[in-house]
């Protein structure tokens, strides 16, 4: 299983490079009227989304800011956010190194039991196939955002 599961996250990953390389970067941070996210911070909601469901960020990895979780964690938006926030660069490339980290993962890895279950899932490989799943669905809405807002300029 946790070899097809990583091909597949890693097919969603290079999926996701591929929407960020046709990116304007001038309308990442297009606010739409009906929805309370941009695509910069949906970039930032699965890089801190796989952070936390496949390495247990922040209590058992430190490849990410803590601060990731109060920009871009469930619940978050960016009219709450203070005037720093990482670049497209930046997320970019932590989003890269997240991948170079995870295809490294081995099978046990992916048995390891949660404390309790989450979402469902009760192993570190089920939430892996969660934040997969999470993954491409945000990648959708890069790319609708992206859509609606290059029509709107």
């Amino acid at each position: 299983m946790s070899k097809d599961l990583i091909e597949q996250f890693a097919l969603n990953r290079n999926m996701l490079f591929m929407e960020l390389d046709k990116l304007d970067e001038s309308l990442i941070d297009e606010q739409l009227d009906e929805l309370n996210n941009t695509v910069h911070w949906h970039i930032g909601h699965i890089l801190t989304v796989a952070e936390q469901f496949l390495f247990g960020f922040p209590n058992q990895t430190k490849h990410l800011p803590e601060e990731f979780i109060s920009l871009f964690g469930n619940g978050t938006k960016p009219a709450d956010w203070p005037n720093n926030v990482p670049s497209l660069t930046e997320l970019r490339e932590k989003l890269q190194q997240q991948m170079e980290r995870a295809m490294k993962l081995d099978a046990e890895y992916f048995a390891t039991p949660l404390e309790k279950p989450f979402l469902g899932q009760d192993t570190i490989g089920g939430l892996a196939k969660v934040a997969t799943f999470h993954e491409a669905h945000h990648t959708g809405q890069i790319h609708t955002i992206h859509l609606i807002a290059a029509k709107r300029k």
